[in-house]
């Protein structure tokens, strides 16, 4: 009988009462990482033939790119941040419930009929070359999207999620990444070892063919070495590298089947934007970042210090809380809707889909995010995970221009705020 309780009592069992009913209040707004290649179901049947200019069409075929590079951010910006973190209680709650992993399974067969409806459309539908082009690039964001349906995955030690990941990876030829980042960027992120850790003034387009070429490199090393040490040759059946490729081929080989030769564009198209969709990511996360070393020569840690985080709301929900990256070097197996934000962590000014673009802009990147790895260090150019080369003449000038504008729109916001 409650009756008979003093006051903090009382106070106690509603609180425990409380914390019992908790609920996710982003529950059902998770699923709009799986949303979005239904999504692309709907704008890859509303290509219609073209003849002659048609702008609708071509909006449509397009749409990928308007979708991630134009409504995430603006839905980023008009909703804000979160920079909230669960209590201990909702963690537990969270971390049990398979509700979230089932989203992430969601996410690949819908995903895979976007793909087929798109490679249908690219060879049967009458289109401008730029259309067909939009067409395989909305794939390509839908293909680069699953990659990190593949790291959600492929982080889990069970065979189902491992082959999912593996499955997720296929449209993009690129099942060494579920090796690379596991075992190769986790072990040397935010160091000069690492392919996939960008370094101060690295512009993306020199970023993206050393990451693409060392993290294959790196992937066949580390498979490589885990064979030798179980006595099993590199082509052996238990070569998770042969595994995955094998899924890629037999799903090229299906849609060449379909499709016949026509096909070949769409499928080197959407794969190479796809990996190099995930590769923008990764430059931005670790831009500039170095883990020091100890008094034995080692490199500490990994802290939260060592990637770029972001807050932004919509980002997150479709990336499964990939912005909220320390935390995920930090504990890489615990799973994303628990993912946590630490105030110690750099903060990048927006979030991931609305910094692609500058990334692809060196001088705009460099304008907005050199400033930003200096301060971190508090101007100490020794912590800065460097380039080997400094900006040519040009490059540093048009960054200094850029600088500048950046500073004038900064000075009319603040005069009409």
């Amino acid at each position: 009988m409650t009756h008979n309780l003093n006051p903090p009592q009382k106070n106690l069992i509603n609180h425990v009462a409380q914390q019992s009913e908790w609920k996710d209040p982003k529950r059902k707004l998770w699923l709009l990482s799986p949303l979005a290649p239904v999504i692309g179901w709907a704008m890859h049947l509303a290509v219609k033939d073209q003849q002659g200019f048609d702008a609708k069409n071509t909006a449509i075929a397009w749409s990928g790119s308007i979708f991630t590079y134009g409504f995430i951010p603006l839905t980023d910006y008009l909703m804000g941040l979160d920079k909230s973190n669960l209590s201990e209680h909702a963690y537990q709650v969270l971390e049990h419930d398979g509700y979230y992993q089932k989203i992430a399974h969601a996410f690949i067969p819908l995903n895979y009929i976007a793909l087929f409806i798109a490679a249908h459309q690219f060879t049967h539908r009458q289109l401008p070359w730029y259309n067909k082009l939009g067409v395989a690039i909305t794939t390509g964001i839908g293909s680069g999207i699953a990659i990190n349906t593949a790291h959600e995955l492929g982080h889990k030690s069970d065979k189902l999620n491992r082959t999912l990941a593996r499955i997720s990876l296929a449209p993009s030829a690129y099942g060494h990444f579920a090796i690379e980042h596991n075992f190769g960027h986790h072990r040397w992120v935010a160091t000069p070892q690492d392919p996939a850790s960008s370094r101060y003034n690295e512009s993306f387009w020199q970023f993206l063919p050393r990451t693409v070429i060392g993290g294959l490199r790196s992937a066949i090393n580390i498979e490589k070495r885990r064979l030798e040490r179980k006595n099993k040759s590199f082509w052996s059946r238990d070569n998770e590298l042969l595994q995955g490729w094998a899924i890629t081929a037999v799903l090229y080989g299906i849609l060449y089947k379909l499709y016949g030769k026509k096909v070949i564009p769409f499928i080197v198209i959407q794969a190479a934007y796809g990996f190099s969709l995930l590769e923008s990511v990764n430059y931005l996360e670790h831009y500039g970042l170095l883990r020091q070393k100890d008094s034995k020569g080692n490199f500490v840690r990994t802290e939260p210090a060592h990637s770029w985080n972001s807050n932004n709301i919509v980002t997150n929900l479709f990336l499964y809380q990939l912005q909220r990256h320390s935390d995920h070097h930090a504990h890489p197996s615990r799973v994303y809707q628990a993912l946590r934000h630490f105030d110690e962590s750099p903060q990048l000014p927006s979030g991931y889909a609305s910094m692609i673009i500058p990334a692809y802009i060196p001088p705009l990147w460099f304008a907005i995010m050199n400033k930003r790895v200096v301060e971190h260090y508090q101007g100490d150019m020794s912590k800065i995970n460097l380039h080997d080369k400094p900006l040519s003449p040009h490059m540093q000038q048009a960054t200094d221009l850029v600088s500048k504008g950046l500073e004038w729109v900064d000075r009319f916001k603040s005069k009409i705020a």
